[in-house]
């Protein structure tokens, strides 16, 4: 019997994740891809699922051996509780929109960069070794957003804690009620055309399910301890490209007219006084970053990436 402590379970990719591992624990042997096989590593596998509000991921609990916990993983000593009798911790927690001021903003700081504090000071109290973490494509120290400044300092806090630490850095991610295409597609219900900041940005995007088939496989291969694994797609795109893309597919086709930066920026600061508004001015730091891989990258472990055309359509029509 293997336990993984997965926190960020119930959101959209932490949610993949786990069926994924519930598959797994419950058909062996048995991996996405006729190319690959995956070792039983998740067999028989018990999958904690701390949440702060147990509603919000009722659509776990009903998933075989997967318990779904209300708890404040933010708290030192309910993690603490927690990581007892643990084998494996997968650490998912992630924030679009974390507020600004330096070096991070207060909600960036907290989500990425004081909870991966605490999981590696509560890992290690715990004796649990073993722990998988996401992060974000092009983190780093000097990135111009707080963001993925604050995506690079949980890393480094993680690796400090001699933990056997796996990081996969994923492009922006699709799929079925993600909050990327999928957003897209609903505005266009509304809006008669995209006026857009940063249209020319370049992104990679990745099928969810190919990232929580990654994240499942590092299980069970050893050599993926100490490595970082950045996830892309295919094929490299323009945000306007998948603007127009998406507003297509869903049938609500619409035109996209870049705005120069300084405007975009004016926008993206009303739009932060909006609930669930689409931008901030973080999202346009980020931007200025290319979201892609390396020629050459590929999915870690064999894997062949999904092409977005394969999969986009299956959700964003009608």
């Amino acid at each position: 019997m293997k336990n993984i402590l997965v926190i960020g379970g119930s959101g959209f990719l932490g949610s993949a994740i786990v069926r994924e591992l519930a598959r797994r624990s419950c058909h062996p042997g048995a991996g996405r891809g006729s190319a690959v096989r995956v070792d039983t590593a998740t067999h028989n596998s018990c999958f904690t699922l701390p949440t702060r509000r147990e509603s919000g991921a009722k659509h776990l609990s009903v998933l075989p051996t997967a318990r779904v916990v209300e708890a404040d993983v933010h708290d030192p000593a309910t993690l603490a509780r927690l990581m007892v009798d643990q084998d494996v911790v997968i650490s998912l927690v992630g924030i679009l929109k974390g507020g600004e001021g330096e070096p991070y903003g207060q909600g960036f700081a907290r989500a990425h960069v004081e909870l991966p504090q605490k999981i590696a000071a509560a890992a290690r109290a715990a004796g649990v070794r073993r722990v998988l973490h996401v992060s974000a494509l092009k983190a780093a120290a000097d990135a111009p957003s707080g963001y993925l400044r604050s995506k690079a300092a949980g890393e480094a806090a993680l690796q400090a804690a001699g933990l056997d630490l796996t990081i996969f850095r994923p492009s922006v991610i699709f799929g079925r009620g993600d909050s990327f295409l999928t957003l897209f597609a609903r505005m266009a219900k509304i809006a008669p055309f995209f006026p857009l900041a940063g249209a020319d940005a370049r992104f990679q995007p990745i099928w969810v399910e190919d990232v929580s088939a990654a994240v499942a496989d590092s299980l069970g291969r050893a050599e993926s301890i100490g490595k970082t694994y950045d996830l892309c797609g295919p094929t490299q795109y323009a945000l306007a490209d998948l603007v127009r893309y998406a507003t297509a597919i869903s049938g609500h086709r619409r035109a996209v007219i870049g705005i120069p930066e300084a405007i975009g920026w004016l926008q993206a600061w009303a739009m932060e006084f909006i609930p669930n508004g689409p931008m901030t001015r973080d999202n346009i730091r980020s931007m200025r970053v290319p979201s892609v891989c390396d020629a050459g990258c590929g999915l870690p472990f064999g894997r062949v990436a999904t092409a977005l055309e394969v999969v986009a359509p299956s959700y964003l029509r009608g």
